[in-house]
């Protein structure tokens, strides 16, 4: 089959590997339908995370249909439509159970601790636990809103409940890319009054006013702090969904959040530390990490459904698997939100 492998920095190819086989009796393989580019997968294109001597394959998001299962496998068969979240679980650990999955104490995420989903076909572990099943075939226009469910819809809204956002509250979101443009949906959905959108880039801008974003503010550093100020009355918002990973992004995160008020980290970071000494004198809360995307799917799925969200607008270049190359130069030049790959 064809597959997405890193070899270097800049460096992203598709070429033939095997076919994946079920090595665990818990295990499925499933044909992928539609996968995409991550946020997330530019760190290592970048030379920021680690690639490894044999390259690795890469991608963490897909729907895909059911093609093998092993003999452990009780609640999947061949010709299901599945959607398949970016860390595998075992669905009944103490911390699945808490829908919590991305605690599990089997987890792994796709294209790391196994082969990633940039693929005609994935094997996924603990199949069971991972996969979320469709009622019925996907219809094609839904592909893309049904794809975000899998990471950055998930991810947007793990990181408005974590920042405790609740109706009539001020909200600010930090980042434009597409788990900060999801989380204003979330954090409309959860019934924010006010949402602001820290973000530079129009289009960007445009669809988070689409999606429910009530102001914006392009300044960076101090002056988009001194703005956020200014545009809640002096004191910063109730709830702040961090969305970038930067240093830069949670110093601001800090430092726009009123007293008492709530921090969700979702940007994998790339830095150390979290400012203590304004964290702590104005009792912020700070929560986040690997959104559960799993868990929020009973939640989620039935608003794209209905067409009350409509998250697949973030993916603004659609490519075959043949050339997510120029899908990822897209993304890393900024030219591109998300891109969707059809192998």
């Amino acid at each position: 089959m064809l597959a997405t492998v890193l070899h270097a920095p800049g460096d992203i190819r598709v070429e033939k590997v095997p076919d994946p086989q079920i090595q665990m009796p818990t295990d499925a393989i499933i044909r992928v339908i539609v996968t995409c580019i991550c946020g997330s997968d530019l760190w290592p294109y970048r030379g920021l995370d680690q690639i490894g001597p044999e390259g690795r394959r890469i991608g963490h998001e897909a729907i895909g249909v059911v093609e093998e299962v092993g003999r452990d496998v009780h609640t999947l068969k061949p010709g299901d439509w599945v959607l398949m979240p970016f860390c595998f679980s075992d669905g009944t650990c103490e911390f699945c159970q808490e829908g919590l999955h991305t605690a599990c104490i089997h987890k792994g995420f796709f294209g790391g601790q196994v082969d990633g989903a940039q693929a005609e076909a994935v094997r996924i572990p603990f199949a069971d636990g991972t996969l979320y099943k469709l009622a019925e075939p996907a219809d094609e226009n839904l592909l893309p809103h049904l794809l975000t469910l899998t990471d950055v819809m998930g991810t947007g809204y793990h990181a408005a409940k974590t920042a405790r956002v609740m109706p009539g509250k001020t909200v600010a979101v930090v980042g434009d890319g597409a788990v900060a443009l999801c989380g204003v949906i979330a954090a409309k959905k959860l019934g924010a009054e006010r949402i602001i959108l820290l973000g530079r880039h129009p289009n960007r801008i445009a669809l988070a006013q689409k999606f429910g974003a009530t102001d914006i503010v392009s300044e960076r550093g101090e002056t988009a702090v001194a703005r956020v100020k200014e545009i809640t009355g002096g004191w910063g918002a109730h709830a702040v969904l961090e969305c970038v990973g930067t240093e830069l992004a949670l110093q601001t995160a800090v430092q726009i959040t009123r007293p008492g008020g709530s921090i969700g980290r979702v940007g994998v970071p790339h830095h150390q530390g979290i400012p203590a000494d304004i964290t702590f004198y104005n009792n912020i809360f700070i929560g986040g990490g690997p959104a559960p995307t799993r868990a929020y799917m009973d939640i989620l799925l039935p608003d794209i459904l209905a067409g009350k969200i409509l998250p697949g607008l973030v993916f603004d270049l659609s490519l075959s698997l043949q050339e997510i190359a120029k899908g990822y130069r897209a993304m890393d030049e900024r030219q591109a939100i998300k891109v969707l790959i059809k192998p």
